[in-house]
């Protein structure tokens, strides 16, 4: 595929210009580069559609914890808050992360509509963050541990909880509020 997108270049430049055979040619080998490349990032895209919904909830919720852990880092490292209150702005941006990837990806077979699917979801994560900022608090107070290892921790224990919650109440489809 690197061989014919090469190619592909080289026609796109004007290396050989001229005949309308050379025109079709040139439209024939980009789109097979095109479905070369893509082709295989649709087949793996396709695999990881078909994940058990506690593989893709582990990997949508690692991805938010990598978010959270990275806005913390950055914030208190920059110096901009310290790490109780940088734990606040972390879960805001890795709550984006979090929802859209289980509404979009983990939990999209369930059928819950965005009206309802949001707000229980916000309301889940919301009490486990205020879980997960109690226990992070003390132990900031209480364990002689880098700020970011006790968050890790913190993270990790919050989140069999928030599968739990997640799969059996917010986003459980009730018969009113199905996806179209």
């Amino acid at each position: 595929a690197l061989c014919l997108l090469c190619v592909c270049f080289m026609l796109r430049a004007g290396g050989w210009r001229g005949s309308c055979l050379v025109g079709w040619l040139r439209l024939l080998v980009c789109r097979y580069a095109l479905f070369c490349t893509f082709g295989k990032f649709a087949f793996a895209m396709t695999r990881l559609l078909n994940l058990p919904p506690a593989l893709r909830f582990i990997a949508i919720g690692g991805s938010a914890a990598v978010v959270h852990l990275a806005v913390v880092r950055l914030v208190v490292d920059a110096r901009w808050l310290v790490p109780a209150w940088a734990n606040v702005l972390g879960w805001l941006v890795a709550f984006a992360v979090s929802f859209s990837g289980h509404f979009y990806w983990t939990f999209a077979r369930q059928g819950t509509s965005l009206v309802q699917a949001l707000p229980r979801f916000f309301l889940l994560s919301a009490a486990g963050f205020a879980i997960n900022q109690a226990a992070y608090v003390l132990a900031l107070r209480f364990v002689p541990w880098r700020y970011d290892v006790l968050l890790a921790c913190v993270l990790v224990a919050v989140a069999v909880g928030t599968y739990v919650f997640s799969k059996l109440w917010a986003f459980k489809a009730s018969a009113a509020c199905k996806r179209p």
